[in-house]
């Protein structure tokens, strides 16, 4: 099948062209004529799959362009997501006369105001910044005819379905309706069922599972250790690209600056850090100026970044669901990708979440028994009653392997990833203080 066959514009099948575009995906090939029956869909596929096509074509086909209010709203849960899709829709329209913009907060309102004013034809937005426009009376969706709603699982997760609905609220019941999810719990489809009317279910591949382009293992190690396996792993096991995702911003921080200090080139995104920051290190990645980048869930849910070749958990995820939104980001358009779980004692109950979810057990890999002995940070002067260290003590995070206990996570451990030694760390046979108590999701 071929996108002529869908009958688009010829303006609109042009810029397809001129990208290359060909083929449609399966979840294109799925979408695509049931929006331009005029109906809803809730759909369930992962970043990397097409769906940003499968909704802003038929939203292009049936645009009327000029108009001095949006006819479309796109609703994503973070700005680098809002960008990506607007720049893919500036793309598909690049021979056609259509206005789009990315509306989102982290940066001056003044330039979207005038955005807004001077009339936009599409409007991708995130909720909170979306919602000021609304309030200011920059902005008015009364004469939106398609309501899109991407990564709606994760806008559930951050808290913002209260505004979701505000949202909704002021746009026609009239209207044609896409909500996109990663994942399909019955909750959201339930969601989705709130805000569409008789939508149509489509899944590409199967709900809650990982692609089997995506080789995935986990390591059993102590959580002082997971840094110097991390610097293993960059060093020895073949990476490419290589996503590594922290449960917590002041988390990251710490992983980036580490990698930097044993001479690994690594950038980092995370809610603390300015837009100007966010896309400078975006795009340090994508040009390979440096192959590491490291990631909270939120800032980086949602980016399409081609060629990733490993992602690694440096912690594991406390939710199942941002397992498979984690290692989504590889083994993409027919190629293969490795995905690393590094899981201490006190995270083995959510990796028994994640396998659960997933419908099967994640193959365990030996910790190898070579780990790096990492470089201290610059000892502090010594003043104010500060001593710097001695040249006996142990730089921190470079915390020796116990001798104490037996091997842990060694019955079902296989080998896995080229260029790991297969050797086993050991259990200390306790875990660490404030382990059992999840940590809170917004803001990352």
């Amino acid at each position: 099948m071929s996108f002529n066959q869908f009958e688009f514009h010829p303006e609109l099948l042009k810029g397809l062209k001129a990208m290359g575009y060909e083929t449609p995906t399966p979840i294109q090939e799925k979408t695509i004529p049931l929006l331009l029956q005029k109906k809803d869909v809730i759909g369930c596929a992962q970043t990397g799959t097409g769906k940003t096509a499968a909704f802003a074509l038929p939203i292009l086909h049936q645009l009327e362009p000029g108009q001095k209010l949006p006819q479309a709203l796109i609703i994503t849960p973070t700005r680098e997501l809002a960008e990506q899709i607007d720049v893919a829709i500036k793309d598909y329209s690049r021979f056609m006369r259509v206005r789009s913009a990315a509306i989102y907060g982290g940066v001056k309102a003044g330039p979207q105001e005038s955005q807004l004013r001077r009339g936009l034809d599409i409007v991708v937005a995130t909720p909170g910044r979306l919602l000021d426009h609304l309030r200011n009376g920059v902005l008015s969706l009364k004469n939106i005819r398609f309501l899109v709603l991407d990564e709606a699982d994760r806008m559930l997760d951050m808290g913002f379905m209260p505004d979701i609905k505000r949202i909704v609220s002021q746009v026609p019941a009239a209207r044609q309706t896409l909500l996109y999810s990663a994942t399909m719990p019955p909750e959201i489809e339930k969601l989705g069922r709130t805000f569409t009317r008789n939508a149509e279910l489509i899944v590409a591949g199967s709900r809650n599972t990982t692609a089997s382009s995506v080789r995935q293992a986990v390591y059993r190690v102590e959580r002082p250790e997971k840094l110097r396996l991390l610097v293993h792993v960059l060093r020895h096991a073949e990476t490419g690209s290589t996503i590594v995702f922290s449960r917590t911003r002041h988390g990251a921080d710490r992983i980036a600056k580490q990698l930097i200090r044993q001479g690994i080139e690594a950038a980092r995104i995370h809610a603390d850090r300015s837009q100007a920051q966010r896309l400078s290190a975006l795009e340090n990645f994508r040009s390979g100026a440096c192959q590491v980048l490291v990631a909270t869930d939120i800032a980086a849910r949602g980016l399409d970044i081609e060629n990733v070749t490993h992602v690694i958990n440096y912690d594991t995820p406390v939710h199942a669901e941002d397992y498979v939104h984690r290692i989504g980001r590889t083994g993409r358009a027919a190629a293969t990708g490795d995905a690393m779980t590094f899981t201490s004692l006190e995270e083995e109950k959510y990796l028994r979440s994640i396998e659960k979810l997933i419908g099967k057990p994640v193959p365990v890999s030996k910790v190898p028994s070579d780990l790096p002995i990492l470089k201290a940070a610059p000892p502090l002067p010594a003043q104010h009653g500060f001593k710097a260290p001695s040249r006996g003590a142990a730089p921190a995070g470079t915390a020796k392997p116990s001798s104490r206990g037996k091997n842990w996570g060694e019955k079902r451990a296989e080998p896995a990833h080229k260029g790991l030694a297969s050797a086993s760390y050991k259990d200390r046979g306790r875990s660490q203080a404030g382990g059992n108590r999840p940590p809170q999701r917004r803001g990352v």
